[in-house]
């Protein structure tokens, strides 16, 4: 099984000019093996089964940026998704508010006064062949945005690989 660090598809919703601007934005594909699952089963595939070392460092991090006066996820919502018969845009997917849903992409993030991240869940066909592509843009408002990215961007890159390796492993893509 390999990882493949790849450029945001020009197919997914991000778009090209807020990649172009973003500060920081990355992109993972993995082959998905179960072709029958829809985006939301492949989202909560990836999302909905964070490693504890991960939750503890997620529930850290919010805490911190509540403390600030941002607006972070909760520990419940960290710690037990709650997955929903349907999703729209408005609704949140594990922690995070939709910003556009089809049948082939989650792009679902935040606002905050430091920066807006955006995170997108996309399956892709190259041929016969199916993929997953996870892909994070970031646009920082201030310095404080780009301090914070600063020390994120390790953990980003580290967790997302960990996630995409431990679902296909655990056939759960």
């Amino acid at each position: 099984m390999q990882i493949i660090e790849c450029d945001v598809p020009t197919s997914s919703a991000l778009g090209s000019d807020l990649i172009r601007s973003a500060y920081f934005h990355d992109s993972y594909r993995v082959p998905l093996a179960r072709s029958g699952l829809s985006i939301v089963e492949i989202f909560f595939a990836l999302f909905g089964r964070t490693p504890r070392w991960m939750k503890a460092l997620l529930i850290a991090r919010n805490a911190v940026a509540r403390w600030c006066g941002l607006e972070a996820p909760t520990a419940a919502e960290i710690l037990k998704p709650a997955v929903r018969a349907s999703y729209q845009v408005g609704d949140k997917i594990g922690p995070w508010p939709i910003f556009f849903i089809n049948d082939h992409e989650i792009v679902a993030g935040r606002n905050n006064k430091h920066l807006d991240f955006r995170l997108s869940v996309l399956r892709t066909r190259d041929g016969v062949a199916e993929s997953v592509v996870v892909s994070t843009v970031c646009s920082v408002h201030n310095l404080a945005g780009k301090i914070y990215l600063f020390f994120i961007v390790p953990f980003h890159r580290t967790g997302v690989k960990s996630l995409l390796a431990n679902a296909v492993a655990m056939k759960r893509l």
